[in-house]
């Protein structure tokens, strides 16, 4: 018989914090761009000798940059979103992305190989998010639950278009409400709901079109508490396009967290996508 196999990706990248202006386009005031997407994947098989199983996936998700220019400051805004599920045969549907998140960063050019800058950050799941390797599904985030903010004061280095890189001193809030897990002590007696960290924030971004058409992102984020300087929450996306023409493009990423509160193994996840772009600005 026949096995149907329909593939739609309607995509920039997952959830990826590409989508940025180059410095050498910038002009004085507001700079925007930004992308939005969606995935759509569905198999079926029917009396397939070789065994298969029917399923639906989706994911809607937007990447928007935002960089105001006004000599000697530059304002950067990011705003990340992505929401996927998937349903197989008679299971329900599985949440598969979740994820939001927003930076800003304000530097100041002082004609030094280094600007001073101040940087914030806000990362949340967007809504419920299950634990589905145990029976029955156990709940383990929602939105702000927990919700992480971050401050950071420091430097950074971005003279040319390839490398830049910041580093400073920062200020870690981490919220939570039904899971304290996350923001627990486990050697006091209360359960906290709320955990406060100083520490040494690292940010390095690598943007490289290694051959015609083709362009390697990575961001790498490094955080470590002024108590515990040898444990670190690591976050490193790595983002491969191929483009095909104005329209289509392949995308792989692949993306590495390791944050003991959420987790003591290293968390990867992967993508390989075919994409439509379609830009708003």
């Amino acid at each position: 018989m026949k096995k149907i196999f329909l593939i739609l990706l309607i995509a920039l990248s997952t959830n990826s914090f590409s989508q940025d202006i180059p410095d050498s386009v910038l002009q004085q005031g507001w700079n925007w761009a930004g992308v939005v997407g969606l995935n759509l994947s569905q198999s079926s098989f029917v009396n397939w000798s070789q065994g298969g199983s029917n399923s639906l996936a989706f994911s809607l998700y937007t990447n928007i940059g935002a960089v105001y220019v006004s000599d000697p400051w530059k304002v950067r805004n990011r705003l990340s979103i992505i929401y996927g599920r998937t349903k197989l045969e008679t299971e329900g549907y599985r949440t598969t992305d979740n994820d939001i998140y927003y930076e800003l960063v304000t530097i100041r050019h002082i004609n030094w190989a280094v600007d001073p800058f101040f940087a914030f950050s806000f990362r949340s799941a967007i809504t419920k998010g299950f634990d589905y390797s145990v029976t029955p599904d156990t709940q383990i985030v929602d939105f702000f639950d927990p919700g992480y903010l971050t401050q950071t004061l420091g430097f950074t280095y971005e003279k040319g278009k390839v490398f830049r890189s910041r580093l400073g001193i920062g200020i870690q809030e981490t919220f939570a409400s039904a899971f304290p897990k996350y923001t627990d002590d486990p050697e006091t007696p209360e359960i906290e709901t709320f955990k406060f960290d100083t520490g040494i924030e690292s940010v390095t971004e690598v943007n490289y079109e290694f051959l015609p058409n083709m362009n390697y992102y990575s961001f790498l984020r490094l955080f470590s508490s002024f108590n515990a300087l040898d444990v670190w929450d690591v976050r490193w996306e790595n983002l491969i396009t191929a483009k095909i023409n104005d329209y289509f493009n392949v995308n792989l990423s692949v993306t590495l967290v390791h944050q003991v509160s959420q987790s003591l193994k290293t968390q990867m996840r992967e993508n390989l996508q075919l994409g439509f772009q379609y830009s708003l600005f």
